[in-house]
């Protein structure tokens, strides 16, 4: 059979959706060799990697207009002729003209439930576009089972509708010996506090930056804070907070790293700290995990599915017990090697080939039910 997924978040850099959408496609692919997966985009690819055989990332050949249209028209005009048995979109849209079975993958609710941490206009977007979008798709797939218990109440689903498949990190993450190249290359000490994730307000890191402080205040240390990741939006506040502090020389801000380099610095932090005031997943502390990194995060409901007891958990709306938790860590180098272990074995009970099966019984009960 032929099954093409939404190779759009493949046309930038890779943050979260785009490593979910081409893990997931390479995982299929390597569990169904008798079934061909596309990978599709009206826009070219950033990223080709060695790929199945059965695996194809395409541009799309269309017109203006359907590459202007791509959901309402290029893309169900695409699907027509290319006779997909079904179709993944992989990062919350479907086309609008259904021309054959689809899936959705809603990763979280943010912009219907912390609008006020998104632009406006894509807020208001998604009020209408969502709830749309889940009603489309012939089935849904979350990241977490707190997330399908948000899209029942909001989106008004019915839960049968929806199936829960854990994402994972990348295999390519474990831990890394020799890191002394790239941290000098980076300017990063032996001592350092680390944050992976697009800077934005709802990784909640102008708390992260106070408990820091409140850390250099109360104790002699050579500590660093490194955050690594894309700017992203409404950063202003963050900038500034920073740009006034006397320990702005202390905060590493090392931008979007390739995955060699964030190996070397999971692997190396003395403790890997996740504050985010709302996640579908988490998935960066999977794969600091994976790194050996002791890992501190925020208490809620998605990320205590994603962490289980391994991590330190802190409420994300306290600087105090954040500031107390990572001088816990930091000082404490027994418990450090324990949440290390635990970690990594934690990490090692997910995987993609996991996530992969889970949906292709999906992509086969749905070719299914259009056959009968």
């Amino acid at each position: 059979m032929d099954f093409g997924l939404d190779g759009v978040p493949l046309n930038q850099a890779l943050t979260g959706v785009g490593h979910y959408t081409l893990e997931l496609a390479q995982a299929l692919a390597r569990i169904a060799p008798e079934d061909r997966f596309e990978l599709l985009s009206p826009l070219p690819s950033l990223h080709r990697p060695a790929l199945p055989l059965n695996l194809h990332v395409t541009q799309a050949r269309v017109n203006s207009l359907s590459r202007r249209l791509w959901w309402q028209v290029g893309l169900p005009r695409y699907i027509r002729r290319s006779r997909f048995s079904v179709f993944h979109g992989t990062n919350y849209s479907v086309p609008l003209w259904k021309m054959c079975p689809t899936v959705v993958t809603i990763h979280d609710l943010s912009l219907l439930l912390w609008p006020q941490t998104h632009a406006q206009h894509l807020a208001r977007r998604a009020r209408w576009r969502l709830p749309l979008m889940a009603r489309r798709a012939d089935a849904i797939i979350v990241p977490s089972q707190s997330i399908k218990t948000e899209v029942c109440e909001h989106l008004g689903i019915d839960e049968s509708k929806i199936t829960v498949i854990p994402e994972a990190p990348r295999a390519s993450f474990s831990p890394v010996a020799e890191t002394v190249a790239v941290r000098r290359r980076l300017n990063i000490g032996d001592d350092f506090i680390l944050f992976v994730g697009t800077l934005e307000p709802r990784k909640n890191l102008l708390m992260l930056v106070r408990a820091f402080e409140e850390i250099l205040r109360n104790r002699a240390c050579q500590t660093q804070l490194v955050l690594a990741g894309d700017e992203g939006w409404l950063t202003g506040e963050l900038h500034g907070f920073l740009k006034n502090a006397d320990f702005s020389e202390r905060v590493r801000l090392v931008g979007y790293l390739a995955d060699d380099d964030l190996r070397a610095l999971y692997s190396s932090c003395r403790v890997f700290v996740y504050p985010s005031l709302y996640e579908g997943f988490g998935l960066p502390l999977l794969e600091a995990m994976a790194c050996g990194a002791p890992v501190i995060t925020s208490n809620i409901p998605s990320i205590r599915e994603t962490v289980g007891d391994v991590a330190l958990l802190v409420s994300p709306t306290d600087v105090k017990e954040l500031a107390t938790s990572l001088v816990r860590l930091l000082e404490n180098s027994a418990e450090r090697e324990q949440r290390s272990a635990a970690g990594k074995q934690h990490a090692s009970k997910f995987s993609w080939e996991k996530a992969a099966a889970a949906t292709l019984d999906i992509y086969r009960r749905l070719s299914v039910n259009q056959s009968v």
